[in-house]
C-alpha cells in the first residue's frame, strides 16, 4: 500500500537532548534549527517534553519552549507533550497556555500528564509543600485547570471569584497523554484528544487506542476524536545505518531499565563498542517494541501499519537521535518517504 497516499500525519516529540560532544545551550539552538525544518518538511506539530533532574535533557519547561519555537516559526503547531500537572498550579498553566493561544491562535497544543516525570525530592523542590507531595489529586487538578479554561466554577467553589484575563476564545487544543488505562479514561471521561506513549508501553497501544476510538462521545473540546500515537523512531537511508544511529538510544533504555540514571548520551561508536552485560542485554530484548528503526521505506511501512491497527492519522516521533546531523536527516527521509514535500 502506498505510504503517500496513505494520508498520515506525522509530528515531532522534542526532549531537548544535551549530546555527548555539545551542552546546554547548543540543545537550545538545536531547537529552532529544528522546529524550523519541520515545518518546511511539512510536519503538523511540534512538541516538548516535561523532565526535571535529568542532566542530559533541557525540556524542562514546554511552555517556554513552545513559545520560543511558535516565534521562530509561521504555522507549525506547537505545545507540550505535555504538561505535568501534578508539578503545577493549574491556575498557572491555564495562564501560560492562555497567553500562548493568545499570542499564537490556532497554533497551540495542551498535551496533559498525570505523573510527576521526576523523583520524590525534585518533585518537593518543585511544589515546595510536603503535604502537596503526598496529594493524590490529579482528578481535581483537571476539573479546575478545564474549570479555568471554561469559565465554569460553580457560584459554590472557592475558585468562583477568579477571573484570570482572556476569554474561552483563547484555549489551546486540549489532549490527555497516557501509558495505561488512566490516562484513557480521563480522554474519554472529559472529552479530550488522547495520545498514547507507546514508547512506554507498547503492548497497550492498539488497545487503548481503539477503545478510545470507538468509546469518544462529542464534548465541547471536540466533536470527534482526535488520537495520536507516540514511538521512538531512527530512520536512515539503510537497515545498516539506522542500526548503528539507534545504539546510543537503545542502550540508554537498557541502562535505564536497569536502574541507572542521569548519564550522557553516548555517541554511537561509543555505544556500538560498549559490552552489554547480561541484565543489560536483556532489557535491550525486552526494549525493542519502544522503537521503529530501519531505512526511510521500511519505518514508514511500519508506521503506517502501527497507524492502522490503533486507528490513528497521526504518529508524533519521540525524538531520540544522537545528534543534530543524523535527526535532520531521519526526518527529511520520512519527510519524502510520506510525501510532506
Amino acid at each position: 500500500m502506498s505510504i503517500e497516499n496513505s494520508k498520515l500525519k506525522l509530528s515531532i516529540l522534542d526532549f531537548v537532548h544535551i549530546y555527548n560532544d555539545s551542552d546546554a545551550a547548543k540543545s537550545l539552538q538545536n531547537v529552532t534549527e529544528m522546529v524550523q525544518l519541520a515545518e518546511e518538511l511539512g510536519y503538523s506539530r511540534y512538541w516538548f517534553a516535561e523532565h526535571h533532574n535529568t542532566t542530559n535533557l533541557m525540556s524542562t519547561s514546554p511552555d517556554m519552549l513552545s513559545m520560543h519555537a511558535a516565534a521562530h516559526t509561521k504555522k507549525i503547531r506547537v505545545g507540550s507533550g505535555g504538561v505535568m500537572l501534578p508539578n503545577h498550579s493549574p491556575l498557572k498553566v491555564m495562564e501560560n497556555f492562555t497567553l500562548l493561544e493568545g499570542l499564537y491562535p490556532g497554533r497551540v497544543d495542551l498535551g496533559i500528564g498525570r505523573a510527576s516525570g521526576t523523583d520524590g525530592q525534585t518533585m518537593l523542590a518543585l511544589l515546595r509543600s510536603r503535604e502537596l507531595l503526598g496529594a493524590n489529586d490529579f482528578p481535581k487538578q483537571l476539573d479546575d485547570l478545564l474549570s479555568f479554561f471554561n469559565r465554569s466554577f460553580k457560584s459554590t467553589h472557592p475558585f468562583s471569584h477568579i477571573n484570570p484575563p482572556g476569554d474561552k476564545s483563547m484555549v489551546p487544543d486540549l489532549y490527555m497523554l497516557g501509558s495505561s488505562e488512566g490516562g484513557l479514561h480521563f480522554a474519554l471521561d472529559k472529552g479530550l484528544g488522547f495520545v498514547f506513549a507507546a514508547q512506554l508501553a507498547p503492548q497497550l497501544a492498539v488497545p487503548m487506542l481503539r477503545a478510545y476510538k470507538n468509546e469518544f462521545k462529542p464534548s465541547s473540546y471536540l466533536s470527534e476524536p482526535k488520537s495520536m500515537v507516540a514511538i521512538m523512531v531512527i530512520a536512515a537511508e539503510t537497515e545498516e545505518e539506522a542500526a548503528f544511529i539507534a545504539g546510543p538510544a537503545e542502550l540508554m533504555w537498557a541502562q535505564m531499565s536497569t536502574g541507572k540514571t542521569n548519564f550522557t548520551f553516548p555517541s554511537p561508536t561509543e555505544a556500538e563498542n560498549h559490552v552489554y552485560t547480561l541484565a543489560e542485554e536483556s532489557a535491550r530484548e525486552r526494549n525493542k517494541a519502544r522503537f521503529v528503526i530501519g531505512s526511510a521505506e521500511n519505518v514508514a511501512e511500519k508506521l503506517y501499519q502501527m497507524a492502522k491497527a490503533s486507528l490513528v492519522d497521526e504518529i508524533i516521533i519521540a525524538d531520540f537521535y544522537p545528534n543534530q546531523e543524523s535527526r535532520k536527516k531521519g526526518h527529511q527521509l520520512l519527510a519524502k518517504q510520506f510525501g510532506l514535500i
